[in-house]
């Protein structure tokens, strides 16, 4: 897998929509651990894989900066998700 360099989370947020990853998702309490509004969908573990994991200001900020993870689902939609 041939991982991107991104200077910041809206670069990488911009180039994974033009390769297709359109829907969504949030992190959820409960027995599903994501959530897709615009789907209305719900994710367990099982039900999606992570196909790329970019980092910005981790280390650099004392509030951990953000992570954007690039997801596909078993169904064939891909999907991003975006940790503060």
């Amino acid at each position: 897998m041939v991982m991107n360099t991104y200077t910041c989370p809206a670069e990488a947020l911009a180039d994974l929509r033009q390769r297709g990853y359109e829907a969504d998702f949030n992190f959820e309490d409960g027995p599903y651990g994501l959530y897709c509004g615009d789907l209305d969908m719900r994710l367990d573990e099982g039900d999606y894989k992570v196909d790329e994991i970019y980092r910005f200001g981790v280390e650099s900020r004392p509030d951990g900066g953000a992570v954007v993870y690039a997801i596909t689902c078993t169904s064939g939609i891909k999907g991003i998700i975006i940790e503060q």
